[in-house]
């Protein structure tokens, strides 16, 4: 049985490298962690390669030290999965936009509630957190490899989903509107602290707004998952 026991160890170095985005993106390679990623990611075929540090699993193993330094939460995880990025188009009639979400836990609570609720294009500014993070994945508690996931400037977007035939919705506390079905949508939902940009809004069709007793707004992540919700109902 082969053990990786060498952080000099030319295939270890690629693999911690993955903890940073810069290299996620050059890689096109990420980290999964826990057996229930690692299952939904080998349903997918997106398995590159299982590591751990207990004999009993069939993995590639690494020694407990090496398996350490590969940790990105505080409880140990003994079975990691190096996984390809998979992203396969999926033609949707619900899109998702999402305009600078910074908190990473946010994106992958939107990506469970959106596989949840049939929007299944998914498109992130430029700015937006990495969805390949270790904390949107956990939080999509696999989502994500459900999803068509693009990152793009969205001005440019939202005007080509406008031209075929998509009706842009906005949610924003401080406006009037609601829901109303339509045959295609793309909602779009602002940055945690500053909401959407003028610029998008001003492309938008319309505004949607929860209505609330005693507070002014809601989490994003909770404000995006009741939208999507009701959309279906609709």
């Amino acid at each position: 049985m082969k053990l990786i026991t060498s952080k000099q160890n030319s295939t270890y170095k690629k693999w911690i490298k993955l903890k940073n985005k810069k290299y996620r993106d050059a890689y096109g390679m990420f980290l999964v962690y826990g057996h229930h990623l690692i299952s939904k990611a080998q349903e997918k075929q997106a398995i590159l390669e299982v590591l751990s540090s207990n004999t009993e699993f069939e993995a590639t193993h690494l020694s407990k030290q090496l398996m350490e330094q590969l940790q990105q939460t505080e409880t140990y995880i003994d079975q990691i999965g190096v996984c390809k990025k998979i992203n396969a188009k999926i033609d949707s009639n619900q899109v998702l936009i999402l305009d600078d979400i910074q908190d990473p836990d946010n994106l992958g609570a939107l990506f469970r509630s959106a596989s949840a609720f049939g929007f299944n294009h998914i498109i992130l500014s430029l700015q937006s957190a990495d969805a390949y993070n270790e904390k949107a994945i956990r939080a999509s508690k696999g989502a994500l490899f459900d999803l068509y996931i693009e990152r793009k400037p969205l001005r440019e977007a939202l005007l080509e989903l406008k031209s075929k035939g998509y009706q842009i919705l906005c949610a924003d506390a401080h406006q009037q509107g609601q829901l109303i079905k339509t045959e295609k949508i793309a909602l779009v939902l602002g940055n945690e602290g500053h909401g959407i940009r003028e610029e998008l809004k001003e492309i938008a069709d319309g505004f949607v707004t929860i209505k609330t007793n005693q507070v002014e707004s809601l989490n994003v992540s909770v404000a995006g998952a009741i939208l999507m919700y009701e959309w279906r109902k609709l």
